[in-house]
C-alpha cells in the first residue's frame, strides 16, 4: 500500500510539474502532445508488454474516439468532457466485439488480425462519407486539449494504470503472458483477463484519440493507419515489454525527438528509424526490460522484508 501512495504521489508531482512549469506556446503544444501519445502508449503496454498479446491495430480505437469526440462537440454541440469519455467507450464497444472472436488467436496470428481489422475500421470511416466526411476530414473541431486538461488525464489514467498492475487482475496478465497454462492450472480465467486487458486498452487509446481531436482541430482517416498503430507499439518495445514507466520513458523520447526535429521533417523518420535500430542494438529488451525505473533506486529484496540482511 506506501508504495502505491508513494507512486500515486510521484504522478501526482509530475502531473502538477507538467501543468504548471511556465512553457513557451511551443513548449505546451509538445507537452499536450506527450500526455495524448503517452495515454495511448500505456493502453498498448497494458495490452503488448504485461498480456503478451501483440498487436499493430490500436490506432483504430484512437480513431474511434476521435470521430466520436469530434461529431459529438461539432455537431450535437455536447460539452467536450463528456465526449471524451463517450470516446473511450465507444472504443471499449467496439473492441468488446472484436475481442470476442479474435482473443482465441495466439502469437502472430493476433497480430495480423489486428492490421486487418485496424484497416477495416479505417476504411470504413475514410468511406462513411455522409457521417464522418470521408478522406476530406472533420475540421471545426474545438481546442478543449489543452495543458491543464491533457495532463489531468494523463495524470489520473496513469495512477489507476500502475494500481492496476500492483492488483489481482495484473497478477492475472503477467501469470497468463508468462504461461498460459499455468496461469489456468492456478485458478486464473485467462481468456477473461485477457479480454479485460483489450477493453482497458482500447479505452486509454479511445480517450487518447479523442484528446487528440481537441488538440489538432481536425482529423482524417490517414491520420490512423496502419503506421500509427507500428509506432505505438514501437515505442512499447522501445521502453521495455513489461515496463509501463519504460513506456512513458520511451514515449518522451520519441515524442521529444520527433517534434524538435520537425523542422526538418524529411529526416524525421530517419532519426525515428535510427534511434530505434541504436536501442535495439545496445538495448535488446529495451530501455528499462521488464523493470520499472524506481527499481534501479531500491535496495534489491530478498524476499523477507531485509531482515535476513540485519541477522
Amino acid at each position: 500500500m506506501n508504495k502505491n501512495l508513494l507512486g500515486s504521489a510521484a504522478f501526482v508531482a509530475l502531473g502538477a510539474a507538467l501543468a504548471f512549469v511556465p512553457l513557451s506556446g511551443y513548449q505546451e503544444g509538445i507537452v499536450v502532445l506527450l500526455c495524448i501519445n503517452c495515454i495511448a502508449a500505456m493502453g498498448v503496454s497494458l495490452l503488448t508488454g504485461f498480456t503478451g498479446i501483440f498487436t499493430l491495430g490500436h490506432a483504430a480505437y484512437m480513431a474511434l474516439g476521435a470521430y466520436t469526440a469530434a461529431i459529438m462537440t461539432v455537431r450535437y454541440g455536447i460539452h467536450w468532457l463528456p465526449a471524451i469519455v463517450a470516446g473511450g467507450i465507444v472504443a471499449v464497444f467496439v473492441a468488446w466485439l472484436i475481442g470476442i472472436p479474435t482473443l482465441r488467436l495466439t502469437g502472430d496470428y493476433y497480430a495480423i488480425a489486428s492490421i486487418g481489422l485496424g484497416e477495416a475500421i479505417r476504411l470504413i470511416l475514410e468511406n462513411w462519407q455522409s457521417f464522418t466526411r470521408g478522406a476530406r476530414g472533420f475540421p471545426g473541431i474545438e481546442s478543449y486539449s489543452t495543458r491543464p486538461v491533457s495532463v489531468v488525464f494523463f495524470t489520473v489514467l496513469g495512477i489507476f494504470m500502475f494500481n492496476l498492475l500492483d492488483s489481482r487482475l495484473g497478477r492475472e496478465l503477467k501469470a497468463s503472458r508468462d504461461d498460459r497454462a499455468a496461469a489456468s492450472l492456478m485458478g486464473f480465467h485467462t481468456p477473461t483477463s485477457r479480454m479485460k486487458a483489450l477493453l482497458l486498452s482500447a479505452f486509454y487509446c479511445g480517450i487518447s484519440g479523442a484528446l487528440l481531436a481537441g488538440y489538432m482541430n481536425f482529423i482524417q482517416p490517414s491520420m490512423f493507419d496502419m503506421m500509427k498503430s507500428t509506432e505505438l507499439t514501437a515505442v512499447v518495445v522501445f521502453g521495455g515489454l513489461g515496463s509501463m514507466s519504460g513506456t512513458l520513458l520511451g514515449s518522451a523520447i520519441i515524442t521529444s525527438v520527433m517534434e524538435y526535429f520537425r523542422d526538418i521533417s524529411q529526416y524525421r523518420m530517419l532519426i525515428y528509424g535510427f534511434l530505434l535500430v541504436v536501442i535495439m542494438v545496445l538495448r535488446p529488451e529495451g530501455l528499462l526490460g521488464s523493470r520499472e525505473i524506481w527499481s534501479f533506486f531500491m535496495p534489491a529484496s530478498d524476499g523477507s522484508g531485509g531482515a535476513r540482511g540485519r541477522e
